[in-house]
């Protein structure tokens, strides 16, 4: 898969929108299985499509990734993501739900997503490093993610 990953995504950079997406105290984050020789999870989001507004990506990602129809909200932070092949500018915000049911979806360029669930932040930080999204080694709370801004290289 490495070599798909890298033909797909690589060599160039990718601009992102991701979203968090809260169902009371639990984060909204879906499993990209092949992505790392492990599960990664990670908040909903993906590239951005050329004369593609970023609040039309978001929302198209989440119906991909979650057939979730949100509403996306303000932007919150953003990261940077080098690891040849890979680099990855992140632009998050936040999204509100409006409707739909939570399923697993799936990614039209790669069939890496396994899995979407509300995690809360304690199961998310208990949850080993190099499986989850590099932004969680940031926090210890959530009231940390949510105030988050400004810009992380990862």
């Amino acid at each position: 898969m490495d070599a798909e990953i890298a033909r797909v995504y690589g060599n160039r950079v990718r601009i992102r929108v991701c979203g968090l997406c809260w169902h009371t105290d639990k984060l909204l984050m879906v499993n990209h299985k092949d992505l790392k020789e492990s599960d990664f999870w990670a908040p909903p989001g993906g590239g951005v499509e050329f004369g593609e507004s970023l609040e039309a990506g978001l929302k198209r990602e989440f119906m991909e990734e979650t057939n979730l129809i949100v509403k996306p909200g303000k932007f919150l932070f953003g990261c940077e993501y080098i690891q040849d092949p890979l680099h990855a500018i992140e632009l998050f915000f936040e999204a509100t739900r409006l409707s739909g049911e939570l399923q697993t979806g799936k990614d039209p360029e790669l069939p890496l997503i396994q899995g979407a669930a509300f995690f809360t932040i304690k199961e998310i930080l208990d949850m080993p490093q190099d499986q989850v999204h590099g932004i969680f080694r940031m926090i210890r709370s959530a009231n940390d993610i949510r105030t988050l801004n400004g810009f992380y290289t990862l």
